[in-house]
């Protein structure tokens, strides 16, 4: 059974930082892209992150792009989102996802996690 679990969410004020994490199981790692999301009550689920399944190529959302860091370690089933610089509109459930095709759109995800909760407080 393929299983991504999140964790590292929390609450933290303006200018602070999280790292979240992704471990992931009954899957091949290496075999998959993965990439994190983000969605707030009332919106739509959107693109943070994604890095490829050797970890050699990164894309970011330009909301992010600067102050987000994604990147994965493959002996741990591991990718972490190194967040800094928090603002309050980034509050919102993080999900990360595993893809075998780095063009995927986030609707051809093959897999999810849960999400954990990032909130920031202003």
């Amino acid at each position: 059974q393929v299983q991504l679990v999140e964790s590292g969410g929390g609450l933290v004020q303006a200018g602070g930082s999280l790292r979240l994490s992704c471990a992931a199981s009954g899957l091949t790692f290496t075999n998959y892209h993965m990439g994190w999301f983000r969605q707030a009550p009332g919106k739509e689920r959107e693109f943070v992150a994604a890095i490829r399944w050797t970890g050699g190529s990164t894309n970011y959302a330009d909301s992010e792009k600067g102050r987000f860091t994604i990147s994965r370690d493959n002996a741990k089933n591991t990718v972490y989102l190194q967040m800094n610089s928090l603002k309050p509109e980034d509050t919102a459930v993080y999900y990360c996802a595993a893809t075998n095709n780095w063009y995927s759109p986030m609707t051809e995800y093959d897999y999810w996690g849960q999400g954990t909760q990032v909130t920031v407080s202003s």
